[in-house]
């Protein structure tokens, strides 16, 4: 299993906790103000919005939260300003990680995010030093109960996906090129193939091996940062070890 699916399962696996729902609200909401600020707040309009309302929905935000924000955000009114910044480091083991976080105060966030590098035995890096090990991407998740998991791949490839992983047991993972998630979504959802969420992410180019103590700690910087509430995702470029996974999936 390449190192990126690992981490996709990890974290599908983890879910959503009562303890953490409100966090997840804020930056759920945080990215639908964004998206309706940038693009309208029609969803069939604004694709952007429309995934934002998807997640949403997919960790049971309330309707009425969802037409709250947006109709704040489109209101004309001041209101938050969040400013979407991306932040560069390197992890334990000199992994390279990328963080994407919304902000209303930069320098708040800029410290908050160092301080917790510097704690897990990383550090902040500069604009463009480690960026470019990334790449953007599609991410379609398909649940695998009920379905060809060989159908759902073929299906995937003439819709215009460029990569299906099958090797997961709960799920396939669908990947695009960024312009084309949404044209894949449509040919599966035209193709009676059940979607569990679609969104932009970041895929590593190549996965740096870490030994298990190592990978432990890059996990726990991973935790650390996105319990920040300006935090919106945070991607690294670390293979997991068999024995971490199992202990981190199981």
């Amino acid at each position: 299993m390449s190192g990126h699916s690992k981490w996709s399962t990890i974290k599908r696996q983890k879910g959503v906790t009562d303890a953490k729902r409100g966090a997840l609200f804020t930056k759920v909401a945080r990215e639908i103000s964004v998206a309706a600020r940038q693009g309208g707040g029609d969803p069939d309009a604004n694709y952007r919005l429309r995934l934002a309302i998807e997640k949403a929905r997919s960790v049971n935000m309330p309707s009425d939260n969802i037409k709250r924000t947006i109709d704040k955000a489109t209101g004309g009114g001041e209101g938050e300003q969040f400013e979407e910044i991306v932040y560069e480091g390197y992890g334990p083991g000199g992994v390279a990680v990328l963080v994407e976080a919304q902000t209303d105060n930069r320098n708040r966030t800029a410290g908050e995010i160092r301080s917790i590098f510097t704690k897990a035995g990383g550090q902040l890096a500069g604009s463009g030093a480690v960026a470019w090990q990334f790449e953007p991407r599609g991410l379609i998740i398909v649940p695998r109960a009920g379905i060809d998991p060989d159908e759902v791949a073929l299906a995937a490839i003439d819709a215009g996906a460029t990569d299906v992983d099958t090797d997961d047991e709960e799920a396939v993972e669908i990947y695009t090129d960024p312009a084309q998630l949404e044209p894949v979504r449509r040919g599966l959802e035209a193709a009676g193939i059940p979607i569990d969420s679609a969104e932009s992410t970041m895929v590593a180019r190549q996965t740096v091996g870490l030994d298990s103590s190592r990978a432990r700690q890059a996990l726990r910087l991973v935790e650390l940062l996105e319990e920040l509430d300006d935090v919106q995702r945070v991607t690294a470029n670390f293979d997991i070890p068999e024995d971490v996974f199992a202990e981190v999936a199981g």
